[in-house]
């Protein structure tokens, strides 16, 4: 029997693990695992990854994109699709690339116990934030 008051949203904000789909250049989806943050103000969702990954490639050419949560027990899915947008990678570890990726850190994971640290591994791993503007949330939640 499916739950009429599910909201798939706060399985997305809940979830710390998720299931990023891009689409490859020969139209097969690439599935990647991802620490995603569900801003749910802005109704955006937010995931970092290294500049030079093959989803990073893929969301170049075609910004569309999917999210897949599921709860721990596998009894509710939430489905988020939309457009990506691509910041960074940043040079300076106080730039605004860099600082958009602390933002992400926070909400994700909480406080990193070293700032400088952190910063310092974004610039030179290259690491950028990809920010999801949702269209359409859909899922379901079976008792």
């Amino acid at each position: 029997m499916t739950d009429t008051t599910f909201d798939p949203r706060t399985l997305l904000a809940k979830s710390k693990l998720g299931v990023l789909a891009t689409i490859k250049a020969d139209g097969r989806p690439q599935l990647s695992p991802v620490l995603p943050s569900y801003d749910k103000a802005a109704d955006v969702i937010k995931v970092a990854t290294g500049a030079g990954t093959a989803k990073i490639a893929n969301l170049r050419r075609d910004p569309r994109v999917s999210l897949e949560v599921t709860s721990e027990d596998g009894g509710a899915w939430a489905t988020a699709e939309g457009t990506a947008t691509i910041i960074g990678p940043g040079a300076d570890p106080n730039g605004p690339e860099v600082e958009a990726l602390v933002e992400y850190y926070r909400a994700a994971a909480g406080e990193h116990p070293d700032w400088d640290e952190y910063r310092t591994v974004m610039v030179s791993d290259r690491r950028v934030l990809v920010t999801i503007e949702i269209d359409k949330v859909y899922g379901e939640k079976v008792n």
